[in-house]
């Protein structure tokens, strides 16, 4: 068991680090380290360390701030076990599960070293206007200065300090505040920029619970928060109080469709793996599948087939288990409270359907059929390690349904018409919708990753994905001028007419309806 203590834990003003909390492993139940939780004078503190060190930061430009980035990549590769062996001991996940993470950040170092310059060079702009001929326009992009990130659990390294990657690129300082339930692998990648040469104080960890989040929107110049819907209706509502810029990635409900020409094979092996990866604790896991009636009992047969394959335990070497644990307990009761709610209303559970004894917080892999949407378990965010699925008439009725949610995050169609699997997806209500595929739209940060309805604001990866980090600067300088322009005072009626005549020449010969 260990303490791990940032500069912010030794408190400010001769004060002690305060109030611990206990991290625990959620496939063991062991307590693993204490971290503290931090008040809001702590935060402040941080807020004033970062602001003083952003603008070296920035002045390092693209090319000095990328070679930050790439160590910090290559510490990735070097270290990965040491990471594996901390994102384990919080999370209580496999060790695939770890690896995708630690892929995703490899990826994500280079990925921005390479591309925030290009997209946060200077823009030129022409004006259709004709008042602007001979006026140079350029649009700019400014670090915002310093960014707050509030983390979920679930993904302590891509979700969590993986947005810090573009804030950083763009030269803002970072306070990141991670999950009280998953902190050390912020604390160990903040020990690693240090380590690659990133200035003091430019990012810096804040450990605590909600309050300390709180804290952090107060202090910010942006913030970027990934977790429930309702909890960032509540950073939203308090960031408009001091008009602080808001992005958020909430809650969804993510369908899957497979229609009657699918490869019902594929069709199973993504429904399984994209439900059950990470115990189900992914914002775009497959949460329900809508499947047309003629190939609905075989691929219901696959899917169960495969899902009682699955192995579920705490992590013991690679190809151990399939499943991990459910990393919040809380989580695990939403899990069972959805389960219990559609078997009381008429579904079957073909495959699990409760908690895993012994210990350890762990929901078993668990099929539901019979089931419709009178059901959580098909219409509220499970985030757990089911597969309900439902039978549907044809494509359009699948449609219907998969729109009828007050999410719109992710979703997914199966058939072996793509130019069909295209039109439906065009009309699913989601940010981001993969043919023949799940998830994996993730792994392209060219493409930009974003809901739609209550599923959030704002977008990241692509241009968004660092632009949100920072603000627009519009300059217009005018290089050949008269020493008055015509338009100026003093008025006379005879510019007036001349200048109207002129608007008519122009504008007025248009095409009508």
């Amino acid at each position: 068991m260990a303490t791990v203590e940032s500069k912010a834990a030794q408190g400010t003003n001769g004060r002690g680090a305060g109030a611990q909390i206990e991290v625990e492993n959620p496939a063991t139940g062991e307590v693993v380290a204490h971290v503290p939780d931090l008040d809001d004078e702590q935060v402040a503190e941080l807020a004033r360390r970062g602001r003083a060190a952003q603008p070296g930061w920035q002045a390092m430009g693209y090319e000095g701030r990328g070679r930050v980035l790439r160590r910090a990549q290559k510490w990735l590769l070097d270290n990965s076990e040491r990471l594996v062996e901390t994102m384990i001991s919080e999370t209580g996940k496999v060790v695939e599960d770890v690896t995708l993470e630690i892929s995703y950040g490899g990826g994500a170092f280079g990925f921005w070293a390479k591309h925030a310059e290009s997209y946060l060079a200077d823009e030129k702009v022409k004006s259709s206007s004709v008042f602007i001929k001979g006026k140079r326009l350029t649009l700019r992009y400014e670090p915002l200065g310093l960014v707050g990130i509030i983390g979920p659990w679930n993904y302590p390294f891509v979700n969590s300090f993986g947005d810090a990657i573009p804030a950083l690129a763009a030269g803002n300082s970072v306070i990141l505040k991670p999950s009280e339930i998953t902190p050390l692998t912020s604390l160990l990648m903040a020990e690693a920029l240090t380590q690659c040469g990133l200035p003091e104080d430019v990012f810096q960890v804040a450990t605590g619970r909600g309050a300390t989040g709180a804290a952090v929107v107060d202090q910010v110049d942006m913030i970027m928060f990934t977790g429930s819907t309702a909890t960032g209706k509540k950073v939203m509502e308090r960031a408009a109080q001091t008009l602080t810029p808001v992005s958020l990635e909430l809650g969804g409900k993510d369908p899957m469709i497979v229609l009657s020409d699918a490869d019902l094979e594929r069709a199973a092996n993504l429904a399984v793996f994209y439900s059950m990866q990470n115990s189900g604790q992914t914002c775009i896991s497959v949460e329900r599948v809508y499947v047309e009636e003629p190939v609905y009992d075989e691929f219901v047969d696959k899917v169960t087939e495969k899902v009682r394959a699955l192995r579920q335990g705490p992590a013991e070497g690679p190809g151990s288990n399939d499943v991990g644990a459910m990393i919040f307990p809380k989580q695990a009761e939403i899990v069972e409270s959805h389960v219990q709610d559609a078997l009381a209303k008429g579904a079957r559970a073909l495959t699990g359907g409760r908690r895993r004894p012994g210990a350890g917080t762990f929901y078993e892999p668990t099929v539901l059929v019979d089931v419709d949407h009178t059901m959580k378990a098909m219409t509220e965010e499970t985030f757990g390690p089911t597969l309900p699925i439902m039978k549907v008439a044809d494509a359009e009725e699948a449609l219907r349904l998969a729109n009828d949610s007050a999410y719109g995050l992710s979703g997914s169609v199966v058939t072996k018409d793509v130019a069909r699997g295209e039109q439906i997806a065009r009309r699913m209500q989601a940010g981001t919708v993969c043919v023949n595929d799940a998830i994996m739209n993730y792994m392209a940060l060219e493409l930009p990753m974003g809901g739609w309805k209550a599923s959030g604001l704002g977008t990241r990866h692509g241009q968004g994905g660092i632009r949100k980090y920072t603000r627009t600067q519009s300059i217009l300088i005018s290089r050949m001028h008269l020493k008055r322009d015509i338009h100026m005072f003093p008025y006379s009626a005879t510019v007036t007419k001349v200048l109207g005549r002129a608007l008519k020449l122009l504008y007025g010969r248009g095409k009508r309806d």
